[in-house]
């Protein structure tokens, strides 16, 4: 053993550059020289390329290489070809090479030049290539993002489940899995199929100690804070993660029209512009790539300074790794998200049709995320454990949690009453059942199993869902409860909880965030506390008010509140600068705009105040293929519902849609298709709701009126009725 260290040693200088190994790196190394399976559980940024890529130069015969984007691969071929004389040190064997460039691969393996060879799980299914790769001597296998294996994983992948039958076939050698991300779930499913139960566990610690993480509420003007946060960190590079194609396009454009150097990508754009991008983004020709999550496995870009997740990710192994790629040269590293419990609702409707079994796996991963994102607890902490790793820190001084704690408050009581009803229940249900029962909420499910007529029903009904949602997750950290993943989240008492029970003792707690969409409002309706001129603000508020009366209208319809904020941020002196304002546009701009200009342009005079550039956000020219098509159909009076099955939309998507348009400025006549569908009584009731109302709040008109007319009825004469008077 010490031969194969001082040989590795030596090697890594050579071949390398480096003096010395890094954590498990040396330790990982030897292991599979001596050709043992090993497992390599390594946060993004630990080295686990090179615990394949060295002890491959060393060993006699070739590497097979599984990854799972060709991206990644290109790049990994790339650097270590970097790393060696000759480019033949390192292939690919994918569906991009053609005959010629495969002939050409496979000769340099045959002639003992190649010692990495990456390839993709579906060319290693070819029969052609499990023939060759029979042929030739192998010296070990690696399996990299591991993790794809599992369904349990983020980025579960079926055809990484056939590698290990694939193996047999051709021969097996030792295997190497390595994962940026694994819980102790996946870690074990990984092991089981690739059948390495028995393998050599290589775990480093999770804790990126320089990664400031921080949840924000997502709200309309979350476009302008990523601007404003971006013009702060001027130069510096970052990465914004968006759940959808559409949404990385309209950033990406929007960002470029306020100044900001940035490009998308993402697997709907061709192969060259999508390289290209990335090329420019790792040269520093940009600062910004705005991205779904398909950017960034392998990217090797060491000073990323932010990282901002527009979306919540679907799972919080996304959520590491994507953050994983901030500050991997140990600099700074911000991790901002903007959260919105309506995203995850989202998510979850989009996995019905899956097999039942992928649904409710990813609703369980949804639960973990929502969760993480509104727990007051350090996000640290919370973090670790999830990935099975303990945190005794209270207070870690790096995220938003903890630079801005919460009152603890006593939570004994509350945590017997937990366990008392989770063994009640006989630890068979999660936590949501948990918390109905506890809160004497007699729903289907309840009474199905006769848990109304349980002693602890309503043993805790007048805490709010939110509170006890805390408690449990906060006893699940500390030990007291332990949530089931595998059994999709059911709850059991832990044999400290039982102890606890016996013998109770103080059990302190922060209570959650407030996610709600209460908050969202208030931030951003907030006024005054929301803008940059708090005295401009209430002097566009009581021009509005006299506006709004002189025309008999409600004050929103003349102009949201946001808007004002955001006119009492920028100052726009000219109806041209007023109609980039969020929710003003070309049409109410001309309409109500000329009062409002001349009255900041005087407040501007009188105050002397230099305007500051940096806080004007430009708003991106609507150019969107989809919106154009929505309008020009419109036009022709296609119906909506026809409309939202022609472009793939939930017919509550369209109305996002239809929304969006009217808000940017342009006028909207859905006439036809209402006079279609909604009775005459009920569309002149639903008008006149909104007309005395004194705000534009869709919820309390839905809760106003619901009971009567549908949310669709409700949502279609709202639109009719800011398009008819508002613009």
């Amino acid at each position: 053993m010490a031969d194969i260290r001082q040989l590795l040693a030596h090697a890594l200088k050579e071949h390398f550059g480096f003096d010395h190994f890094k954590g498990n790196q040396e330790a990982i190394m030897t292991n599979l020289m001596m050709g043992r399976d090993s497992f390599v559980l390594m946060p993004t940024g630990g080295g686990k390329s090179l615990c394949y890529q060295l002890p491959a130069l060393l060993l006699e015969g070739t590497a097979i290489v599984i990854s799972p984007l060709i991206a990644l691969m290109k790049n990994q071929v790339d650097a270590m070809r970097n790393f060696s004389e000759a480019d033949s040190v390192a292939h690919f064997l994918n569906s991009s090479l053609n005959k010629a460039a495969v002939d050409e691969v496979k000769t340099d393996i045959r002639a003992g030049r190649t010692k990495l060879l990456y390839v993709a799980p579906e060319s290693l299914t070819k029969e052609d290539n499990i023939e060759f790769l029979k042929s030739i001597k192998i010296s070990f296998y690696a399996i990299d993002e591991a993790h794809c294996i599992s369904e349990w994983g983020h980025d579960f992948r079926p055809e990484y489940r056939r590698i290990r039958p694939i193996i047999n076939e051709i021969g097996p050698r030792p295997i190497i899995a390595l994962t940026a991300t694994a819980t102790p779930k996946v870690q074990h499913d990984i092991q089981k199929n690739l059948g390495i139960l028995n393998c050599d566990l290589f775990k480093s610690s999770f804790n990126r100690e320089n990664l400031f993480y921080e949840i924000r509420p997502k709200t309309k003007n979350t476009d302008r804070e990523i601007i404003k946060f971006i013009r702060s960190n001027t130069g510096k590079s970052g990465i914004i993660y968006c759940l959808s194609r559409k949404k990385v396009e309209e950033l990406a454009e929007f960002l470029k029209i306020n100044g900001i150097k940035a490009l998308p990508y993402h697997a709907g754009m061709d192969g060259l512009t999508r390289s290209a991008n990335q090329d420019a983004f790792l040269l520093e020709n940009v600062d910004v790539i705005v991205a779904t999550i398909a950017f960034g496995m392998g990217i090797d870009k060491p000073d990323v300074r932010f990282v901002i997740h527009y979306d919540m990710p679907k799972s919080l192994e996304g959520y590491y790794q994507e953050t994983g790629r901030a500050g991997r040269d140990g600099g700074e590293g911000r991790c901002i998200t903007f959260y919105s419990a309506k995203d995850l609702q989202k998510m979850e409707k989009f996995m019905q049709g899956k097999p039942v079994t992928e649904q409710e796996i990813g609703k369980q991963l949804l639960v973990e995320t929502a969760s993480y994102a509104e727990s007051s607890v350090c996000r640290r902490k919370t973090l670790l454990h999830y990935f099975g790793e303990e945190y005794k820190e209270d207070n870690c001084g790096n995220c938003d949690n903890c630079i801005n704690p919460k009152k603890r408050v006593e939570a004994k009581d509350d945590l017997l009453a937990v366990i008392e009803t989770v063994t009640a229940l006989k630890e068979k249900f999660k936590a949501d059942h948990i918390i109905n029962v506890m809160r004497g909420k007699a729903t289907a499910d309840v009474k199905s199993y006769g848990h109304d007529e349980l002693e602890v029903f309503g043993c805790a009904e007048t805490s709010d869902e939110r509170y006890l949602n805390a408690v449990i997750r906060q006893a699940i950290i500390s030990g007291y409860l332990d949530r089931d993943i595998e059994n999709f989240g059911i709850l059991h008492v832990t044999a400290e909880g039982k102890k606890f029970l016996q013998n109770p003792k103080s059990f302190k707690i922060v209570e959650d965030n407030d996610f709600s969409e209460e908050e969202e409002e208030a931030v951003l309706k907030g006024g005054a506390s929301c803008a940059v001129d708090p005295e401009l603000y209430n002097i566009l508020k009581d021009l509005r008010k006299k506006v709004a009366k002189k025309l008999d209208l409600p004050p929103y319809v003349v102009f949201q509140d946001f808007s004002l904020e955001a006119m009492a941020t920028t100052y726009p002196i000219s109806i041209e600068e007023l109609q980039n304002i969020t929710g003003v546009g070309a049409g109410k701009a001309k309409r109500y705009g000329e009062e409002f200009v001349k009255v900041i342009k005087k407040h501007v005079e009188d105050n002397e105040i230099e305007r500051p550039e940096d806080l004007r956000v430009r708003s991106v020219a609507n150019k969107s293929k989809q919106k154009i098509s929505i309008i020009q159909a419109i036009d022709r009076r296609v119906p909506l519902d026809e409309l939202a099955e022609a472009h793939g939309l939930e017919f509550g998507e369209l109305l996002d849609e239809i929304e969006a348009i009217m808000y940017s400025g342009s006028k909207i006549n859905i006439s036809y298709y209402i006079n279609e569908v909604i009775d005459p009584d009920v569309q002149e009731e639903i008008f006149d709701y909104f007309k005395r109302t004194e705000q534009d709040d869709l919820q309390a008109a839905i809760d106003e009126l619901g009971a009567d007319y549908t949310e669709d009825e409700i949502r279609l004469m709202r639109i009719k009725f800011l398009s008819e008077l508002g613009y």
